[in-house]
């Protein structure tokens, strides 16, 4: 089985965001950067697809050198070989087209993506590979199990979970669940230093249309600060709610 990772190059939540050029860009200054989460937990999984079935695993990812300490990271923790897309991941769609191509081309029976990433959270490149490729398609996996071409899946819905089952090639968008978190894998000493020798390829995107453009950023407004209220002084309490936080 050829499974393809579908990687973000994302900023850590420790990071301090911030904006540039008239809040329309994001500021790469002093920014940490990881594997998005969502994708974390699908390439744990794919290792398991490796030691356990004998698959062989492909992350890729769409973005300029500076992504690739996060592609070797990923080989690190266990998958065979990378591919880096030449190219700035601009908006959905480009990224779709680009990441359909490598999969038209390498012939993978299951590609895991993220159902979305962390710094955009646009939930929209898993669904879009697979309606530009006519491919099977299941989104929020949080349980996948693969015998010979058929595959058993449990995906979260509102208030429940819902389980089905189709066949490779398929397309997932994965995210916590679909492995516990006590699983995810650090590299060792040992991967970090076989990853320096496996294959990263580098590509050229194909043509691909950019069909949005950021146009402003705007952070949340900071918190107001807290005021106490004694619990003997009801009245100020509920004037406060009333009058201020407007929500009696």
């Amino acid at each position: 089985m050829k499974i393809l990772v579908c990687i973000s190059h994302v900023p850590d939540t420790t990071s301090k965001i911030n904006f540039t050029n008239g809040d329309s860009e994001f500021d790469t200054a002093g920014v940490q950067y990881v594997i998005n989460p969502n994708d974390e937990f699908g390439l744990t999984r794919a290792i398991w697809f490796q030691e356990q079935q004998g698959a062989n695993v492909t992350v890729v990812n769409v973005g300029g050198p500076d992504t690739e300490p996060t592609l070797r990271k990923a080989l690190a923790i266990g998958a065979n070989e990378a591919i880096r897309v030449n190219a700035n991941p601009t908006d959905g769609f480009f990224v779709a087209k680009q990441l359909a191509e490598v999969i038209k081309n390498g012939g993978y029976d299951l590609v895991i993506a993220g159902k979305e990433s962390l710094d955009y959270n646009g939930g929209m490149v898993p669904g879009m590979i697979a309606g530009i490729l006519g491919s099977n398609f299941l989104n929020s996996c949080t349980s996948l199990t693969v015998d010979g071409n058929n595959v058993k899946a449990v995906r979260e819905i509102d208030g429940g979970k819902e389980t089905v089952s189709t066949t490779l090639p398929l397309i997932i968008g994965a995210q916590k669940g679909l492995v516990e978190e006590k699983d995810l894998r650090i590299p060792n000493m040992r991967g970090i230093m076989t990853a320096r020798t496996k294959a990263l390829t580098i590509l050229e995107p194909v043509d691909a249309p950019v069909n949005t453009k950021a146009v402003k950023f705007e952070k949340p407004a900071p918190k107001s600060a807290v005021k106490l209220v004694s619990a003997d002084n009801l009245d100020e309490l509920i004037n406060l709610l009333h009058n201020e936080a407007k929500v009696i």
